[in-house]
């Protein structure tokens, strides 16, 4: 009789611990996300990242991207651009393929960068002689600010990077 009442009690234990591990899983701090456009040209370029959120940080002292060093565009894994056919960066050639998307950032100038290892954590591993392609592009004063990092692609070929109150532009045909 015992062991009638012991299998329902500990179907019900596993239950019990089973929802309320459930229910303790918290979104991540910076979620996936991925900005997509099909280009002119027939290229589809897929940019695949993290959005972390600034949460009253302040961006450049206690929040990347800092001046002059290089950041991996977004959190977590090295932010991954990808294109299925050979495209023309701000009118500089790079073949299909995937890459990891690095920027620095500077006051009135970022620079892209388009990295042969795309498949890596941060930028803790970036090594400069594997880049594929660098641009330099104007920074701007975004029209609001931006609390979570937010990269849109466009089927017009600009690719746009919002973070806090600044807004970077680059073009892709």
């Amino acid at each position: 009789m015992k062991r009638l009442l012991l299998y329902p009690a500990m179907a019900a234990l596993f239950l019990f611990f089973n929802s309320a591990a459930a229910q303790d899983k918290k979104p991540p701090a910076s979620p996936p996300a991925t900005a997509k456009a099909t280009l002119k040209s027939g290229a589809t370029i897929t940019i695949n990242y993290s959005q972390p959120s600034v949460k009253g940080r302040t961006i450049g002292k206690n929040l990347e991207p800092l001046p002059g060093k290089v950041w991996r565009t977004g959190a977590n894994q090295a932010t991954v651009f990808e294109t299925d056919k050979n495209i023309m960066v701000e009118g500089k050639s790079l073949p299909a393929g995937k890459y990891g998307l690095f920027t620095i950032a500077g006051d009135k100038e970022w620079t892209i960068i388009f990295n042969k290892t795309w498949d890596q954590w941060g930028a803790f591993n970036y090594d400069e002689k594997k880049d594929a392609l660098r641009v330099n592009v104007k920074s701007q004063k975004a029209p609001s600010f931006t609390e979570t990092f937010t990269i849109n692609a466009s089927n017009d070929g600009k690719v746009t990077l919002l973070w806090g109150d600044t807004r970077v532009d680059f073009t892709v045909r």
